[in-house]
Protein backbone atom coordinates (compact mmCIF):
# COMPACT_ATOMS: atom_id res chain seq x y z
CA UNK A 1 0.00 0.00 0.00
CA UNK A 2 1.58 3.15 -0.80
CA UNK A 3 -0.29 6.18 0.21
CA UNK A 4 1.37 9.71 0.05
CA UNK A 5 0.50 12.70 2.45
CA UNK A 6 1.09 16.23 1.73
CA UNK A 7 2.71 18.37 4.82
CA UNK A 8 -0.44 19.42 5.33
CA UNK A 9 -2.69 16.02 5.04
CA UNK A 10 0.32 14.31 7.56
CA UNK A 11 -0.18 16.83 10.20
CA UNK A 12 -3.59 16.28 10.59
CA UNK A 13 -3.77 13.04 10.14
CA UNK A 14 -1.51 13.13 13.39
CA UNK A 15 -4.11 15.60 15.21
CA UNK A 16 -6.38 13.06 14.13
CA UNK A 17 -4.68 9.93 15.48
CA UNK A 18 -3.72 11.75 18.70
CA UNK A 19 -6.98 12.70 19.82
CA UNK A 20 -9.30 10.09 17.78
CA UNK A 21 -11.88 9.22 18.66
CA UNK A 22 -12.83 12.29 17.95
CA UNK A 23 -16.07 13.66 16.46
CA UNK A 24 -15.54 15.68 12.84
CA UNK A 25 -16.90 18.66 14.78
CA UNK A 26 -14.02 18.80 17.40
CA UNK A 27 -11.73 18.13 14.24
CA UNK A 28 -13.26 21.35 12.90
CA UNK A 29 -12.66 23.42 16.10
CA UNK A 30 -9.31 22.22 16.51
CA UNK A 31 -7.88 23.00 12.61
CA UNK A 32 -9.26 26.09 12.60
CA UNK A 33 -7.19 27.02 15.81
CA UNK A 34 -4.11 25.01 14.11
CA UNK A 35 -4.55 25.60 10.41
CA UNK A 36 -6.64 28.85 10.41
CA UNK A 37 -9.11 26.61 8.26
CA UNK A 38 -12.62 26.89 7.58
CA UNK A 39 -14.92 23.86 8.33
CA UNK A 40 -15.28 23.17 4.40
CA UNK A 41 -11.59 22.92 4.23
CA UNK A 42 -11.50 20.53 7.55
CA UNK A 43 -14.07 18.10 6.01
CA UNK A 44 -12.74 18.39 2.42
CA UNK A 45 -8.96 17.15 3.89
CA UNK A 46 -11.11 14.58 6.73
CA UNK A 47 -12.39 13.30 3.17
CA UNK A 48 -9.28 13.20 1.33
CA UNK A 49 -7.63 10.80 4.19
CA UNK A 50 -10.70 9.01 4.44
CA UNK A 51 -10.54 8.20 0.56
CA UNK A 52 -7.00 7.04 1.12
CA UNK A 53 -8.14 4.27 3.46
CA UNK A 54 -6.52 6.30 6.95
CA UNK A 55 -9.84 6.80 8.57
CA UNK A 56 -13.27 6.70 8.64
CA UNK A 57 -16.13 8.81 9.66
CA UNK A 58 -18.91 6.77 11.25
CA UNK A 59 -21.81 9.30 12.30
CA UNK A 60 -19.81 12.03 12.76
CA UNK A 61 -17.20 9.85 14.39
CA UNK A 62 -13.29 9.82 13.45
CA UNK A 63 -11.17 6.52 13.88
CA UNK A 64 -8.36 5.31 12.15
CA UNK A 65 -8.08 1.97 10.06
CA UNK A 66 -4.48 2.26 9.79
CA UNK A 67 -2.37 3.15 13.04
CA UNK A 68 -0.17 6.15 13.25
CA UNK A 69 2.66 2.89 13.62
CA UNK A 70 1.37 0.91 11.27
CA UNK A 71 0.98 3.94 8.29
CA UNK A 72 4.88 5.27 9.24
CA UNK A 73 5.82 1.51 9.49
CA UNK A 74 4.49 0.78 6.01
CA UNK A 75 6.20 4.18 4.65
CA UNK A 76 9.28 3.64 6.10
CA UNK A 77 9.28 0.42 3.79
CA UNK A 78 7.99 1.71 0.96
CA UNK A 79 10.88 4.34 1.05
CA UNK A 80 13.59 1.53 1.55
CA UNK A 81 12.41 -0.31 -1.23
CA UNK A 82 11.98 2.91 -3.77
CA UNK A 83 15.41 4.28 -2.43
CA UNK A 84 17.34 1.40 -1.71
CA UNK A 85 15.72 -1.57 -3.68
CA UNK A 86 14.82 -2.95 -0.82
CA UNK A 87 17.69 -3.02 0.78
CA UNK A 88 17.53 -2.78 4.72
CA UNK A 89 21.74 -2.82 5.08
CA UNK A 90 22.43 0.03 2.52
CA UNK A 91 19.81 1.88 4.45
CA UNK A 92 21.31 1.87 7.41
CA UNK A 93 24.64 2.38 5.69
CA UNK A 94 23.12 5.75 4.38
CA UNK A 95 21.72 6.44 7.79
CA UNK A 96 25.64 6.38 9.55
CA UNK A 97 27.57 7.10 7.23
CA UNK A 98 27.89 10.65 8.69
CA UNK A 99 26.76 9.69 12.50
CA UNK A 100 27.89 7.20 14.78
CA UNK A 101 25.46 5.31 16.37
CA UNK A 102 25.47 5.51 20.32
CA UNK A 103 25.79 2.20 22.24
CA UNK A 104 22.35 2.61 23.61
CA UNK A 105 21.01 2.74 19.77
CA UNK A 106 23.33 0.08 18.62
CA UNK A 107 22.05 -2.48 21.33
CA UNK A 108 18.54 -1.06 20.34
CA UNK A 109 19.33 -2.18 16.47
CA UNK A 110 20.73 -5.42 17.85
CA UNK A 111 17.44 -6.38 20.03
CA UNK A 112 15.55 -5.60 16.73
CA UNK A 113 17.68 -7.64 14.51
CA UNK A 114 17.36 -10.78 16.85
CA UNK A 115 13.86 -10.50 17.53
CA UNK A 116 13.04 -9.74 13.60
CA UNK A 117 14.91 -13.14 13.39
CA UNK A 118 13.34 -15.06 15.57
CA UNK A 119 9.78 -14.52 13.53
Amino acid sequence: MDIQLGVIEARYADMIWEHEPVTSSELVKMTAVEFNWKRTTAHNVLRRLIDKGLFQNENGLVTAVISREDFYARQSRQYVEDTFAGSLPAFIAAFTQDAKLTPKEAEAIRKMIDQAEEK
